[in-house]
C-alpha cells in the first residue's frame, strides 16, 4: 500500500463520542486486516452468479451457514433460473421453509428467475440498475453480486458493515447508503470489495453487536468505541 500523509479527513461523531479520522489510521485499519485475511471471500457458497443472486437475497435475516445448508439441496435440484422458473410458489417455499421470511423470500425468487429468463436471455445482468430492477435485489445485494460475480469494485453495506465502520468512526451514518457513499470515500476503490469481506467477517466473528469481542481485537487502537468504554471505566 502507499504511504499517504496522515492529513485529517473528517471528525465523525460515533454514538456520543468525537473521532478524528486520518489518512494514515484508515490505511492501518486496512493494513492489519489485510494481513490477518490476505484474500478475503463471501461464506455464501455459489458456483454461478445466479447462485449468488439467490443466496444473497437468502440471507437476509438469516446467518450465511443456514443459507448454505438450504442451498447445497436447492442447487442440486434447481442450479438454474429457468429450473427454479418452473416451480410454483408454494414449491419453493417447501424448499427454503427453514429460513425466516421463506414465503417473501421464494415469491421474490420466483418472479427474479422468471424475470431472469424473459428479460436477460437467462442470464444475470451484470450492472446495479438492471439488478436492482429484480424482485428483492436491493443496493446491498446488488453490490455483494457486482464484487463477487463480476469482479466489479463494489463494497455492499450489511448490518455488520455498518455496525463496525460506525465503531470505527470509518463513517457517521443513518442509513446503509449514506455508510457506503462515507466508506467509498476514504476507502481506495481498489479496496472496496476486500473492505466489505473484512469488515463483514470482523462483525461477525469480533465486533459482535451486544457483546463485542474488544480483548481480542487488533484494532482497539483505532476504536472509537473501545476508547469510549474505557473512559467509562
Amino acid at each position: 500500500m502507499s504511504k499517504p500523509e496522515p492529513v485529517l479527513k473528517e471528525t465523525i461523531a460515533v454514538g456520543g463520542m468525537t473521532c478524528a479520522v486520518c489518512a494514515a489510521s484508515i490505511e492501518k485499519v486496512l493494513e492489519i486486516l489485510r494481513k490477518a485475511n490476505p484474500n478475503p471471500q463471501t461464506e455464501l457458497k455459489f458456483a454461478s452468479p445466479w447462485q449468488l443472486l439467490v443466496a444473497a437475497v437468502l440471507s437476509a435475516q438469516s446467518t450465511d451457514v443456514q443459507v448454505n445448508k438450504v442451498t447445497s439441496a436447492l442447487f442440486a435440484r434447481y442450479p438454474g433460473p429457468a429450473e427454479m422458473a418452473a416451480l410454483t410458489e408454494e414449491q419453493l417455499a417447501s424448499e427454503i421453509k427453514t429460513l425466516g421470511l421463506y414465503r417473501h423470500k421464494s415469491r421474490y425468487l420466483l418472479a427474479t428467475a422468471q424475470l431472469i429468463m424473459e428479460r436477460f436471455n437467462g442470464k444475470v445482468p451484470s450492472t446495479r440498475e438492471e439488478l436492482q430492477s429484480l424482485p428483492g435485489v436491493g443496493r446491498k445485494t446488488a453490490n455483494v453480486i457486482l464484487a463477487a460475480a463480476f469482479s466489479v469494485p463494489a463494497l455492499a453495506v450489511d448490518t455488520h458493515v455498518f455496525r463496525v465502520a460506525g465503531r470505527l468512526g470509518l463513517a457517521k451514518a443513518h442509513t446503509p447508503e449514506e455508510a457506503e457513499r462515507q466508506l467509498t470515500r476514504v476507502i481506495p476503490r481498489h479496496l472496496w470489495t476486500s473492505a466489505h469481506h473484512w469488515l463483514v467477517l470482523h462483525g461477525r466473528y469480533v465486533c459482535l453487536a451486544r457483546r463485542p469481542r474488544c480483548g481480542i481485537c487488533l484494532l482497539c487502537s483505532f476504536c472509537c468505541y473501545y476508547s469510549e468504554e474505557n473512559r467509562k471505566d
